[in-house]
């Protein structure tokens, strides 16, 4: 935390630019830390706070801007690399695409708010098409209210945070040793509740050869698709005969199914 401290003070402005820019870009690395310190230094004649904000909101949308290009250029494939490479792959796109589908383009500016949506919602908007006026000025916003309340909060306490800084530095290197342990551990759980996951899908998988055949024998199974209304919109491709089905109310949807007939299920 001291060298953080140090940096801040030496690079002021440079490092927050940076340091944000990685976080929208995708890097697994925090920058509430760094805005709330820079908010410490600026009671203590460090940069100002409309000059963080002003920095952060650029480095936020310059990130975003990227996933937005990325998004129009190649569509929903954007979307399921960032859904195969996520720690929480069950939810990280579909719960961007129901927020999307209930609030639309102004859902971008609690994004920065929302674990995960902060990196799917611009390739997901660039897919659908958002104009870009809108989503820049959507994603400003979230920005500037994230940005600004971190920095803020930063200058509020920033006496609790010198205190803080300070016992870190007595403890020395053990305290981002403590630190980086814990997230070492967190994300080798993650990934092994990942793991466990697949494994039981890759279980109860079906081919696309051994649908097709299935088809073709006349054994006619059930074919449910539980993409959501965004995805089927995205990518309109269906298998023949797939009944359309949210899949947070099946039984809505859904008739009741004769036991001996195969059901297969497909998503994003």
């Amino acid at each position: 935390m001291e060298e953080l401290t140090g940096l801040l003070v030496q690079y002021g402005l440079a490092m927050v630019f940076v340091n944000v820019f990685l976080v929208q870009a995708g890097a697994p690395v925090p920058a509430v830390p760094t805005l709330m310190v820079a908010g410490a230094l600026a009671v203590n004649g460090g940069p100002s706070l409309p000059a963080i904000i002003a920095v952060a909101v650029a480095a936020s949308l310059l990130g975003d801007l990227l996933w937005y290009v990325a998004g129009r250029v190649y569509g929903f494939r954007v979307l399921q690399l960032l859904c195969r490479v996520s720690i929480s792959p069950d939810s990280c796109v579909r719960q961007t695409e129901t927020r999307f589908q209930r609030w639309g383009a102004p859902s971008l500016v609690l994004a920065k708010f929302i674990p995960g949506f902060a990196t799917v919602a611009p390739p997901l908007a660039g897919a659908l098409r958002l104009e870009l006026a809108p989503f820049l000025g959507y994603s400003a916003v979230s920005a500037a209210l994230w940005s600004g309340l971190a920095a803020g909060a930063g200058m509020i306490f920033y006496r609790q945070i010198d205190w803080v800084l300070a016992r870190l530095d007595e403890i020395g290197g053990y305290a981002l040793m403590l630190i980086g342990a814990a997230l070492v551990l967190f994300i080798a759980a993650k990934w092994w509740e990942r793991w466990r996951l697949f494994r039981a899908l890759r279980m109860a998988r079906i081919s696309v050869e051994e649908l097709y055949r299935l088809m073709q024998e006349g054994h006619a199974p059930i074919v449910v698709d539980v993409r959501s209304a965004t995805a089927r919109r995205l990518d309109p491709r269906r298998i023949p005969g797939a009944m359309a089905v949210d899949i947070g109310a099946p039984d809505r949807a859904v008739p009741p199914l004769a036991a001996e007939r195969e059901i297969v299920v497909y998503c994003t």
